[in-house]
Formats: C-alpha cells, structure tokens, sequence
C-alpha cells in the first residue's frame, strides 16, 4: 500500500475559506483545495503547513489550534491514476490565520491562484475531498478530532491518488 502525510491550512475568514486552484502536472484536471501538502522526510506537520501556506500563496500564516487528523484508505480500483495497489492518505489539519502577504500563484508550482471563497459556495466547486473534511472540522471542533468521510460522489480524492 502506498502512502501520503500531509498537512492542510483552513484558513477561515468572515464566512469564507481560503483555498488554492490545484492544476494537475499530469493534465488530468484542475480543482479546488487547502492549502497544504506533503510532510517533508523528518519535518514536523506543525512546520509543514505554515511552509506550504508560504510557497503556495505567498502569505504568512501562524497555527492557531490543531483541529484534527483524517485517515482514508482509497482502493486501487477507485484511484485517479493508475495504480497496482489501495493508497492511504493521512491529512492532518490546522486551524490558521494569515498574518501578511499578498496572494498569489505558486512559482513555478502547481497551484495556479487562490482566493478567499464564500464556505456557502464550496458544495458548487469541483473540489478535493480534504476541502470538506477541513472544513467540518473547523466548523464541529470535534473532541475527538474526528469527522466522517466525506461523501465521495461529490468530491475529487486528491492530487497523489
């Protein structure tokens, strides 16, 4: 089984969250999604998302409070890309708050804008599934830092998968 740890910014302002327009390297798409992304050999989650924040909108984030972690396993035959066997993804998920910069696109990287977006739109976008699961748990604060999945028919995987 392949395996991703990664950690996600919800940033979430005046009823709306900030999100980043994913553009596939393998032209296979573009869709919405956290900002955020894959946790570096021997980096901390805590430190990942505030560098993925950074390179991926060019602001500056602080973490305000962890708000969970969300496990699902994607079966080989359900995956984006070709692949021989089932992909796990582990998200980790902070709360954050944007302390200076201007958004922008990633140079030379794959998300191509981002923009604060009214949450009440979100269920109209072609989104990651992880823009659901950030979301919930920003709005449930569960104790456990656990939420259900989020329904599959309406929502993209994610970029690894």
């Amino acid at each position: 089984m392949s395996r991703r740890l990664a950690a996600y910014a919800v940033c979430i302002e005046d009823g709306r969250v900030l999100l980043a327009r994913y553009v596939s390297p393998y032209g296979d798409g573009t869709w919405w999604t956290l900002p955020g992304g894959g946790v570096e050999p021997c980096e901390d989650p805590f430190d990942a998302v505030v560098r993925e924040v950074a390179e991926e909108t060019g602001c500056t984030a602080v973490v305000e409070r962890l708000l969970g972690v969300d496990s699902r396993v994607i079966p080989s035959a359900e995956r984006r890309l070709p692949g021989p066997e089932d992909h796990q993804n582990i998200g980790i998920y902070y709360a954050v708050r944007i302390t200076a910069g201007t958004l922008r696109p990633e140079p030379n990287g794959e998300t191509a804008e981002s923009v604060w977006t009214p949450v009440s739109t979100v269920p109209t976008l072609d989104r990651a599934a992880l823009v659901d699961v950030g979301i919930n748990l920003a709005q449930s604060l569960p104790p456990t830092g656990h939420v259900p999945p989020a329904a599959t028919a309406d929502v993209i995987w994610g970029a690894n998968v």
